[in-house]
Order: structure tokens, then sequence, then C-alpha cells
């Protein structure tokens, strides 16, 4: 067995029938390979672990290493596969064959599903020329490329599969949140290249500073009553829930009538965003109004319907909205997320922590700060003004 520490015994190295690397045992079950070049290049360093839960060796491409030289080389594919080894024996990766970057993303589906994630893939990644890259062979220009790729793409206004689809450039925040799901893909699998060196893919995917604007269009008290007013009657209980609870029009779309526990006032939410449920007690008031959606329902029936048994969704919320906002003369850009937005927004206001805000609403503390800090800093302002002597 070759010692792949010494640069002389690696580049006397013949490539193996099949492409199999030369393995060095690092300790029990954990193993470095090393593929020399059929071209004469910089070969490609592998790690292989035993997955105790799936009785087998997985193994991993960890790449050239082509910014390092010398016995720096070594150093970083070693500590690669020791991490990595470490991650498989604590059940962390499964071992399942992953060689291109279409594998990396259908086994990143299986380890955590997601429609979001699942949607970005099929219709960004899998019929793109970069599904086929190997990640072994996998560079900053390809995801470069892609990202060129992507940015070009106009975003559907509307998916519906009848009438004409409408489309619009596609925005910073939206090239931003669709390569969320290929990064965390790549990372599961993938270490981070050399800064500035083209082994950097990690770099082609950093999200665009400054795209996730502050959202300003804000509805008070009175012009939510005023657009309730104009809603057709069977949106009028989903629209009423929106201004209501903080809660993502899709989650409160998903709701069943059997999320609701009348004896002790709790709400469910099983599906949403973040992927986790939460479970919220609700006042009195509101209790009352669930009562009534749900009266008469068979547990598994949604919440909020629409043609008397029908969810609600994107499609279907959007133009009772848009119609109900043109009559109450509102403005044309609020939609159902700016009623979550101004839940959210009168949350802060009256003085609950972004903590709370946060669990309610079933995001991060950070988004709160990021999109809602600005109002505790006014508030804080003003009772600050208000100590002068």
């Amino acid at each position: 067995m070759a010692d792949l520490s010494k640069i002389g015994e690696r580049e006397r190295l013949k490539p193996k029938p099949g492409d199999e690397p030369h393995w060095q045992r690092l300790r029990a079950g954990c193993f470095v390979g090393y593929r020399p070049s059929k071209r004469g290049g910089r070969g490609t360093w592998f790690a292989r672990a035993y997955d105790v839960d799936a009785l087998k060796y997985a193994r991993k491409a960890l790449g050239d290493y082509g910014a390092l030289t010398g016995n720096d080389v070594f150093t970083a594919a070693k500590k690669d596969a020791e991490a990595w080894a470490d991650q498989v024996e604590g059940g962390g990766v499964p071992a399942e064959k992953v060689e291109t970057v279409a594998d990396a993303c259908r086994a990143y589906l299986k380890q955590k599903p997601g429609k979001i994630a699942e949607g970005v893939f099929r219709r960004h990644v899998y019929a793109d020329p970069l599904a086929r890259v190997r990640l072994d062979k996998l560079r900053r220009r390809h995801l470069r490329e892609w990202r060129k790729r992507l940015e070009e793409t106009p975003a559907l206004i509307s998916r519906s599969k009848s009438g004409e689809k409408r489309t619009k450039l596609r925005s910073g925040s939206t090239v931003n949140r669709d390569m969320v799901p290929l990064r965390a893909a790549l990372g599961r699998v993938l270490s981070p290249g050399a800064p500035n060196t083209d082994g950097a893919w990690q770099e082609a995917l950093k999200p665009l500073k400054g795209a996730d604007k502050r959202r300003d269009v804000y509805l008070d008290r009175e012009e939510r009553k005023r657009l309730l007013q104009n809603t057709e009657p069977e949106a009028e209980p989903f629209v009423r829930a929106l201004c209501l609870l903080p809660l993502r029009p899709g989650a409160l779309a998903n709701l069943s009538a059997g999320d609701f526990d009348q004896r002790t006032r709790t709400l469910t939410i099983g599906k949403d965003k973040n992927g986790r449920p939460r479970q919220v007690a609700l006042p009195q008031n509101l209790a009352r109004f669930l009562a009534e959606q749900i009266d008469g329902k068979a547990l598994s029936s949604p919440m909020f319907t629409r043609d008397h048994e029908r969810a609600w969704n994107k499609d279907a919320w959007k133009h009772p909205i848009k119609k109900a906002v043109e009559a109450a003369k509102l403005p044309v850009q609020v939609t159902a997320y700016t009623l979550r937005h101004c839940v959210i927004t009168d949350l802060i206001r009256a003085g609950l922590p972004a903590l709370t805000v946060a669990q309610l609403a079933g995001t991060s503390v950070a988004m709160i700060e990021r999109h809602y800090g600005h109002l505790v800093r006014d508030d804080a302002e003003e009772a600050l003004a208000g100590l002068a002597l």
C-alpha cells in the first residue's frame, strides 16, 4: 500500500481498473484515497468510512485541492477524510452513492424532504447542464454559469395550468431563495474550497446583499377592516384569519379541522416552511372564530374551504384578495403576505419579545430583527425621549 503522504510515491501511482482510488488507512474504518489523473493532471482525493448502520463503506469525493501544493495537499485531504468519517460514524451522513450534482440534490431530498427544495431542483437543476457535473470536478465557474442562467430565467407570476402563463424579471431576493437548496445540498457532501480559487464552489452561491428588502407595505386596522368588508363571502374567513394570525398563507391553507383543540384553545401548525410543527395558544375571541370554521367538519377536512370542500391555494386566494384590494382602494402591492407582515408588525409594536413573535410566526429571530428591528428602535427612541426632565 502506497504512502499517500509522500509526494514521490503518489506521483508514481498508476490508475487502477474501474477508476478505483489507491487507499491509505488512517484509523479503523477510516481511509483517505487518491486517484491519479489519466491525463497527467492533478489527481482526485477521496474519503472512505464504515457506516455501522448500513453495514458497509460509504465514499465521498474530496476534489483535487487545486489551490494547495506540496505536503499541504495530503494534510488537507487527511483532515477532510477524518472529519467526514466522524459524520458517517455518528450517523450524520447516509451511505448513498453520490457522484454528480443531481445525485447530491436527490440525496438531500431523501434526508430533508421539502416541496420548496424539490421544486427548485426540478425547475432549475435537473434539466440544467450543471446536473451532470461530477462533484469531484465541480468548480466555481460551473456554479457561476448556473447562477447566471438562473438570474436570466423569468419568474412565473402564475403557475396555473389553464390560461396564459405570465412572467416577470427574476428579482435578487428570488435568486437568493432559489440558491438556498442547492447550497445546502452541495454543502452536505462537499467541503468548502480554498477561498479565491476556482475550487471555491461555495463563493458562486453567496446571496446577493441587500436583495431581501424590508417589507414596507402596511395596512392599519381600519384599512384591514375595509379589506374584509370588500372580500367576497367565500374568501372572507380565510382572509380574516390572515389578519388575526401571523401565519404564512400556505401554512394557514394547510390547516385541517383536527389541528384546533377547542378544549385547550390550542392550534397546531404542522405543515410550514420551517418544517417543524408548533403549537399556539389562542385567546377566546380567536378560538371562537376557529370553532365556527370547523363546526360539523371531519377532523381531516380543511379548516378553511372554497367550493364547500377544497382547501385554498396560491392560485385560488390571490384573485379574491386582488379584487378586494381594488374595491377598498388600497395599495396595489397588497398581497396575502402583506397581512402576515401587518400582524407581525402589530405584535412587535405591542412589545412582544422578538423570540416570542418568531415562535408564533414560525420564523427565526434573525429574520424578525432584520425586517422589524427598526420598529423596536423607533419605540426605544420614543421611550427614551419620554425620560426627559
